[in-house]
């Protein structure tokens, strides 16, 4: 007999024990459950409706990517930005020259726009150089007419163009605008038509481009090229916003999700049509609830 047993009339203390309390089992009814790897359906529905965004992102960059096409043009997309720069913070320069390509010097550069404050005209003007160059600062960003007068063989010929003078980019502080003229041959200001009733007597001859650019104005070709590359940094946070989609749908994970919602917001689309759809679809990513299964049920 070991210590701690005390026995009587040969039955031990702990036979009575078991004796008087039969064991008893009884269950909680509690399951072992993991979180499901597997994306709720709410969460599915969610990455599906974000690979619809990244497509109208994709869309939206392709627009911006094909300046002479689409919904937007170079032309639209500077003249919006120049509609909220500061005044005097355009710099235009260029060169003038004829047709056979010599500088044409001492050529009038005569630069008007209005003034959308006080609503009148302003201009400025200047000579060309001996290479046929001119240079204004401080001029308002947006619309100008630039009219380039020389004389010549007793006429005074005018060449008009409409053009967009660009706003600041970014962290620069002056918006550069560059454009080379080709002044028209004595001969092409010859056939156009007359403003008096003799041509013999026709001292001012003109040629008037600004009709034909009412829609789209001549701007510098530096800034047509900034347009195309915001085109292909859409597409390309597009088509990184569909993968991060897909593979929130293969992982099941939110976060992932999540981050797919986030950069989809930045591929704007068409009249900002994909920044409201990424906001939804990130407000929705807070929704998708994490399924629960039974370890029994784990393969």
């Amino acid at each position: 007999m070991t210590m701690g047993e005390t026995e009587i009339d040969g039955v031990s203390y702990l036979d009575e024990v078991v004796d008087e309390t039969p064991m008893l089992f009884a269950s909680s009814e509690a399951v072992l459950t993991i979180e499901d790897p597997r994306m709720h359906p709410i969460g599915q529905a969610t990455a599906v409706f974000l690979l619809f965004i990244c497509l109208l992102g994709f869309l939206n960059g392709l627009d911006y990517a094909s300046p002479d096409d689409g919904l937007v043009r170079p032309d639209e997309f500077v003249y919006r930005l120049a509609q909220t720069a500061p005044d005097g913070t355009a710099t235009f320069r260029g060169t003038v020259v004829a047709d056979g390509g010599q500088p044409l010097v001492n050529a009038t550069v005569y630069v008007s726009w209005l003034n959308e404050t006080t609503q009148l005209w302003m201009s400025e003007e200047q000579l060309t150089s001996e290479k046929g160059g001119y240079s204004f600062e401080g001029l308002d960003p947006g619309l100008v007419r630039v009219d380039v007068i020389h004389s010549r063989d007793g006429h005074r010929d005018v060449y008009s163009n409409r053009v967009l003078l660009s706003p600041p980019a970014l962290i620069e502080p002056i918006g550069f605008t560059t454009i080379d003229f080709v002044f028209p041959s004595s001969e092409a200001f010859a056939a156009e038509p007359c403003d008096t009733e003799s041509e013999t007597d026709c001292e001012i001859r003109t040629i008037d481009m600004t009709p034909s650019q009412m829609d789209h104005p001549l701007m510098d070709p530096s800034a047509a090229t900034g347009y195309i590359l915001v085109g292909f940094a859409f597409m390309g946070l597009a088509i990184i916003a569909a993968g991060f989609a897909v593979w929130a749908l293969k992982s099941g994970s939110i976060l992932v999700l999540r981050t797919s919602a986030v950069l989809s917001f930045f591929t704007m689309g068409h009249y900002y049509s994909a920044c409201i759809f990424g906001l939804m679809a990130f407000v929705l990513t807070f929704a998708v609830p994490r399924r629960q299964i039974p370890l029994t049920e784990v393969p």
